[in-house]
């Protein structure tokens, strides 16, 4: 392996991640359009979801996680 190269369970991960992000964003985006302002429920729900996500991501990779 190579120096930047990554795990099959690191690259789950980021997919995880990624799909966590898309599914808040899109989330974010109909409820911009319904003129929804506030958090609601379902945005927390998602976002908390983001955020355990992230952090099982390396930093270096786009998530919060720092270190090994």
């Amino acid at each position: 392996m190579g120096l930047f190269s990554k795990t099959p369970e690191e690259k789950a991960a980021i997919a995880e991640m990624k799909a966590a992000d898309k599914a808040l964003n899109a989330n974010s985006d109909r409820e911009r359009r319904a003129g929804i302002r506030h958090e609601t429920p379902e945005y927390q729900r998602l976002n908390a979801a983001a955020n355990e996500a992230a952090a099982k991501v390396s930093f270096w990779s786009g998530g919060t996680k720092r270190g090994k």
